[in-house]
C-alpha cells in the first residue's frame, strides 16, 4: 500500500519506513505484527480523512495513545494512527455540572492534577497513571486500584465525539427515547447502526440470552466481547435507565467501532485528604484471599495483593528496592488496604478498627501502619508490578494470557484455589498481584514463547482457564480487555449465538472491516503472530562489553515488556525519557530503542547485526543518562547498549573527526603544550565551532591555568597523617576544568581531618565509553581495576568529585574488563564524595560545629548517573549538616547537555527543549537568596547556558561554610 496520496492530504505525519515499523510491531502484549506505516494526525479533519482514504482504500486502522493495552490491541497489518503526540488537549470544564472534555491523549495523571484546585478528579487510576491516556482507558474500559470505590471508565463518559467508519462525524451522548427512535430513522450509518441495535436489544430472548450468557452482573470489571449487557441497563431494552447512551457499547470496544477525538468524563469530588494505608503481611496467598472478605467489609477506597513472586522482583530493581521499607519477614502475600477519612482522628479510628479485625479474623502475621507520603512510595512499589516481571532474566517470562480474569468477590478464594490446582497440573507457579477487592486478581504462568512447548502451554492454560472462568461466569477480561489473546474465546464464554450477535453489530458499524481489524471478532488464533519465531536459533551477538548478567546483549533489551514507564512526563517526576519528553516521539523512547533493537539485532543480514541505519537513527537522541537502568521497572539499560552500539557501527562506518576530537579531548588537551589561554580562544573561536559541529550559542568550557594535580603537588596539606584516609580520584574534567572545586574538595577533606592519598592513574575513560571507543575504555578500565585494586579498601576508599566519571567504577567498569567480579568488588569502596562525606557524618567522624551557623536554603538539581546509580537524598543529608542550612531536591529531570551532546550542533535545540522541559522553569522560580547546586560539571554548564545562573558544587558549600 503506498500512502504517498494520503500524506498530500494530511498536515500530520505518516512514516513507512522500516524503523517506524520496528517500534510500532509490537506492544505492552506477546504479539508482533509489522504495520503499513504509522499517522500522527494533527487534529480532526486528518483523523477524518485517514478514515475516509482508509475506507476507500480498504486497509485497516489501529488506534494508539499509551499506556493500557497489554492484549495485542495496538499491534495489526494495517496503519497505526497514533493520537498521543497531537491530542493532548483539556478542551473544557464545566465545573458545576462536574465535567470535563479531553482529547483521547490527555494522561490521566495531567488531567487529574489540571482538576485538582478545582476540588474535583477523575476515579479510575490505572498502575500506568502517568502515562496512560484517556482514549486508552475509554477503548480498554480501564478501572485500576479505584475502581471498588469510584467505578471503571466506562461508568464515567458523559459523551464521545469522532467519527464511523465511513468517515462521518458523530457524537454519543444521552439520547431520551424520543431522540432516540428520530436516530434510527436517520438514513445514515449512525441510522443504521441504531436501529439494528434496537432492533436486536427488544427482543425478549435475546436480552434473557445476553443475561444469561454474559458475565455476572454483580462484577463490576467486565470486559468479555462487546458489552450488549451494559446497554440492557436502559429502560427501551428491559433496564431502569431512561436515556440511552452507546458510549456504555463503545468502552472497552478497543477502537474497533469508532474513532474517538474528543472525550466528556463525569468527575468526582476529591477524597478526604486524610488517609492511612495498613499492608497485611500473610503467610499463604489462600490466607490473603479469605482475608479479602474480611476487608472489603470496610469502607476501603484500595484493596490491592502482590505476591512473593513480585515482590522478589523488587529486590533486584535500585528505583523500587526503597520502597520496600514496610515489609516484615518474607510474606508470600500481602494485601494493601487504604482508609480514607475527613479528619485524622476519624481515619485513625477507621484504621485501628481495620486492623482489629484482620487480627481477629484473619490469619495476617503483621499488619503495617503506612501514613503520610510513605503510602505513595508503597503504591508505586504497587504500580511497578507489571514491569517488574520484565526483570526475570533468560527466556522465561511472566506472560500476559490469563491475567485479566475478575470474578465475584465471593467467589475469589475458590476461583484462586482451583486456578493453584490448575497451575499445579502444568508444573507452575504462576503469579498473582493486584485488584484483589475488585475480585480480579492479574495471574501470569511463568512461559518460554520461544519454544513449541512453552507455545503449547500458552494456549493450554489459556483454554484451561477460560473453562473456569466460564464455571464461575466470570469475565475473562476484567480490565485489559480482549485483543487477540482472548477474543478466540469470546464464542464460548458467551455463547456462540450471542458471539453472532457481536460480529453482526461489527459488521453494521464497520462493514469493510477498518477499525482494528481481528479484534473482539474475526480474532486470529491466540497462539499466531507471537513476538518470537518459536524453536529458533538464537542469534549468536559477539559484544566487546560483557552483557553475560543479562545473557547477552538480545537478552538484555528482550526484557522490555512494552509497560511505557519511559512515556512518563516530568510532572511524574524522575529523568527517563529525556529526549521523549522534549519531542514526544514514541521513537525517542527506551521501549522504542528496545524494540528496533531486538527486531534489527534478531533479523539481520548483515555481518556485523549492529550495521544498520535504523538503529542509528533510534539511539541518536539516546543521552545515555542511564535512568532506564533504573527506573524501567525491567532495567533495560539502553545507555550500556547504545555505547556498544556506536563502537560496532563505527567499526563498520569509521569514526568521525568530532567524535575523535572529543572522545580524545581531555588526553589531548592535557598534552598540549600551548597556554591555557589560547587553547580557549581557539576553542571558543566561531571557526573552531564550525569546524567541529559545535552550536554557536554555547560557550566551551575553558581550561583552567593550572592543572589539579599540579597545584595538589604542591599543597601544603595540614593532614600528614590521619587514621582517616582517602584516595583522591583526578578526574579529567576536574583535574584541567573545574579546577577550583577540585582545589575545595581536597581542602575539605584536608580540613576534616582526612590523609589525602594520590596515585598517578588514568582517567575516567567517560568521554571514550559515551562516543563508542570501547577499546580505550576497555584499556582505561583495566589499568584502573588493576592499579587500585591492590590500594583502596572498605578503610581507605576512593573517592570523586565528577559523578559521571567516578560512578564509571561502579557502572561501565564491570562490562568492560576481563574480570568483571573484581570490578564489583572494587567498585563497593569507590564513592562520589557526597556518598563518602555523608557516610562519613553517619558514623560521627566529623561534626555539624565546624560550619557556620547562619541560615541558607539550597535548592539541589540532581544528576541523572547520582539519581542512576546512588541515593540522592544523601545529598539533601549532607548539605543539611550546616545547623541552619536547609537543602531540598529540585523536582527536575535531565538538564539536556549531557556530556558533549548539548554542544553538537544538531543536538542543541533538543537539548535546550529538554532544559526547559523542568530544569529551567525550576532554576528560574529560585529566590535570589537561594543557593543553587549541581554536581555534575555538563547540568552546571547547561544551566549557565541555559537560564545564566551559577549553579554550584555541593562540596564548594560545604567549603565554603567552614568556619
Amino acid at each position: 500500500m503506498n500512502l504517498k496520496e494520503l500524506k498530500s492530504q494530511i498536515e500530520g505525519d505518516i512514516f513507512e519506513d522500516s524503523l517506524h515499523q520496528a517500534i510500532y510491531a509490537t506492544d505492552a502484549s506477546v504479539y508482533r505484527q509489522i504495520p503499513l506505516g504509522v499517522a500522527y494526525p494533527k487534529h480532526a479533519e486528518d483523523l477524518q480523512k485517514i478514515i475516509q482514504f482508509a475506507h476507500k482504500k480498504g486497509f485497516g486502522l489501529i488506534p494508539r495513545t499509551a499506556g493500557t493495552s497489554l492484549a495485542g490491541q495496538c499491534v495489526g497489518t494495517g496503519l497505526v494512527v497514533d493520537v498521543s503526540k497531537h491530542f493532548t488537549q483539556i478542551i473544557s470544564l464545566d465545573k458545576e455540572n462536574k465535567t470535563v472534555t479531553v482529547a483521547p491523549g490527555v494522561i490521566r495523571d495531567e488531567l487529574n492534577n489540571y482538576l485538582k484546585p478545582y476540588g474535583l478528579f477523575f476515579g479510575p487510576n490505572t498502575s500506568t497513571s502517568n502515562r496512560c491516556m484517556i482514549g486508552g482507558m475509554v477503548g480498554n474500559n480501564s478501572s485500576g486500584t479505584t475502581s471498588i470505590k469510584y467505578g471503571v471508565t466506562r461508568d464515567h463518559i458523559k459523551s464521545l465525539k469522532g467519527f464511523l467508519s465511513d468517515g462521518s462525524q458523530v457524537v454519543f451522548q444521552d439520547w431520551s427515547l424520543e431522540e432516540w427512535n428520530e436516530k434510527c430513522k436517520e438514513t445514515n450509518l449512525l441510522g443504521e447502526i441504531c436501529s439494528w441495535i434496537d432492533q436486536q436489544l427488544s427482543q425478549k430472548n435475546i436480552q434473557e440470552r445476553i443475561i444469561k450468557e454474559y458475565p455476572k452482573k454483580s462484577i463490576h470489571r467486565r470486559n468479555t466481547g462487546y458489552a450488549l449487557d451494559a446497554l440492557l441497563e436502559f429502560e427501551k431494552f428491559g433496564g431502569t435507565q431512561r436515556k440511552i447512551n452507546l458510549c456504555k457499547l463503545l468502552s472497552g470496544s478497543e477502537g474497533t467501532l469508532f474513532f474517538t477525538s474528543e472525550i466528556t468524563l463525569t468527575l468526582d469530588v476529591l477524597p478526604p485528604e486524610n488517609s492511612l494505608m495498613i499492608v497485611s503481611h500473610f503467610n499463604n496467598l489462600e490466607d490473603s484471599l479469605n482475608a479479602v472478605l474480611v476487608a472489603m467489609k470496610h469502607e476501603l477506597y484500595t484493596c490491592e495483593l502482590m505476591d512473593k513472586m513480585i515482590l522478589d522482583c523488587t529486590k533486584s530493581n535500585r528505583e523500587q528496592v526503597k520502597n520496600r521499607f514496610f515489609l516484615k519477614g518474607n510474606p508470600e502475600a500481602v494485601l494493601m488496604l487504604e482508609i480514607r477519612a475527613e479528619s485524622d482522628e476519624k481515619v485513625k479510628e477507621k484504621a485501628a478498627i481495620l486492623i482489629r479485625d484482620l487480627q481477629e479474623k484473619t490469619a495476617s502475621y503483621h499488619n503495617a501502619w503506612i501514613e503520610a507520603s510513605d503510602i505513595s512510595k508503597v503504591m508505586n512499589l504497587r504500580k511497578a508490578g507489571l514491569g517488574l516481571l520484565g526483570n526475570i532474566i533468560g527466556d522465561d517470562k511472566a506472560v500476559a494470557c490469563i491475567e485479566d480474569t475478575a470474578v465475584d468477590l465471593e467467589d475469589l478464594p475458590s476461583f484462586i484455589k482451583e486456578f493453584a490446582l490448575l497451575m499445579e497440573e502444568f508444573d507452575q507457579q504462576a503469579v498473582y498481584y493486584a485488584h484483589a477487592g475488585a475480585g480480579e486478581l492479574h495471574l501470569r504462568p511463568i512461559l518460554n514463547l520461544k519454544k513449541q512447548k512453552g507455545i503449547q502451554h500458552f494456549r493450554e492454560i489459556t483454554t484451561a482457564t477460560a473453562h473456569l472462568v466460564k464455571k464461575y461466569r466470570g469475565s475473562f477480561s476484567g480490565e485489559h480487555g480482549d485483543g487477540i489473546v482472548r477474543a478466540e474465546f469470546i464464542p464460548f464464554l458467551i455463547g456462540e449465538e450471542n458471539y453472532q450477535l457481536l460480529c453482526e453489530l461489527k459488521s453494521v458499524f464497520d462493514s469493510k472491516n477498518i477499525f482494528n481489524p481481528g479484534k473482539i471478532v474475526h480474532a486470529p488464533a491466540m497462539d499466531e503472530n507471537l513476538r518470537y519465531t518459536k524453536d529458533r536459533i538464537e542469534p549468536e551477538i559477539t559484544t566487546k562489553q560483557d552483557f553475560s548478567e543479562n545473557q547477552g546483549i538480545l537478552r538484555l533489551v528482550e526484557k522490555c515488556n512494552g509497560s511505557g514507564d519511559c512515556r512518563r512526563n516530568s510532572i511524574s517526576g524522575g529523568v527517563m525519557c529525556p529526549s521523549y519528553r522534549a519531542s514526544k516521539e514514541e521513537k525517542n523512547t527506551t521501549r522504542a530503542r528496545a524494540n528496533a533493537l531486538r527486531e534489527f539485532l534478531t533479523n539481520s543480514d548483515q555481518k556485523n547485526p549492529f550495521n544498520h541505519p535504523e538503529l542509528k537513527e533510534v539511539l541518536d537522541l539516546c543521552l545515555s543518562c542511564k535512568a532506564c537502568s533504573s527506573e524501567c521497572p525491567s532495567n533495560v539499560d539502553i545507555a550500556s547498549v547504545k555505547a556498544e552500539f556506536l563502537y560496532q557501527y563505527q567499526k563498520e562506518n569509521g569514526f568521525s573527526f568530532r567524535n575523535k576530537i572529543f572522545a580524545n579531548n581531555t588526553h589531548w588537551i592535557s598534552k598540549l603544550p600551548l597556554p591555557s589561554g589560547i587553547i580557549n580562544s581557539i576553542s571558543n573561536a566561531t571557526l573552531t565551532k564550525k569546524i567541529m559541529g559545535i552550536a554557536p550559542e554555547r560557550a566551551v568550557p575553558k581550561l583552567a591555568k593550572q592543572h589539579l594535580r599540579k597545584w595538589f603537588k604542591s599543597f601544603d596539606l595540614k593532614t600528614k597523617k590521619s587514621n582517616k584516609k582517602v584516595y583522591f580520584f583526578f578526574d579529567e574534567f576536574t583535574n584541567l576544568y573545574d579546577v577550583s572545586i577540585g582545589k575545595q574538595a581536597i581542602q575539605l577533606l584536608d580540613h576534616l581531618g582526612y590523609q589525602i592519598l594520590a596515585v598517578q592513574h588514568p582517567e575516567s575513560g567517560r568521554s571514550y565509553i559515551s562516543k563508542g571507543f570501547l577499546d580505550q575504555a576497555s584499556e582505561i578500565a583495566e589499568k584502573q581495576i588493576t592499579l587500585f585494586g591492590s590500594l583502596i579498601s572498605e578503610e581507605i576508599p576512593l573517592v570523586g568529585v565528577e559523578p559521571s566519571a567516578i560512578l564509571s567504577f561502579r557502572d561501565e567498569y564491570k562490562r568492560l574488563v576481563k574480570n568483571p567480579e573484581q570490578a564489583k568488588k572494587l567498585a563497593q569502596n569507590v564513592f562520589t564524595i557526597e556518598e563518602f562525606l555523608w557516610k562519613e557524618f553517619e558514623k560521627g567522624r566529623f561534626s555539624s560545629e565546624i560550619f557556620i551557623q547562619n541560615k541558607a536554603e539550597i535548592k539541589i538539581h540532581g544528576h541523572c548517573h547520582q539519581k542512576a546509580l546512588t541515593n540522592t537524598s544523601n545529598l539533601v543529608k549532607l548539605l543539611s549538616i550546616p545547623k541552619n542550612y536547609k537543602a531540598s531536591l529540585l523536582v527536575t529531570g535531565c538538564c539536556g547537555m549531557a556530556g558533549s551532546f548539548g554542544y553538537e550542533v544538531e543536538h542543541y535545540e533538543l537539548s535546550q527543549k529538554i532544559g526547559a522541559d523542568s530544569v529551567f522553569p525550576a532554576v528560574r522560580g529560585l529566590q535570589e537568596t537561594n543557593i543553587l547546586v549541581a554536581s555534575g560539571t555538563s547540568c552546571r554548564h547547561q544551566i549557565k547556558d541555559g537560564v545564566e545562573q551559577t549553579a554550584h558544587h555541593p562540596v564548594s558549600v560545604l567549603f565554603n561554610a567552614l568556619i
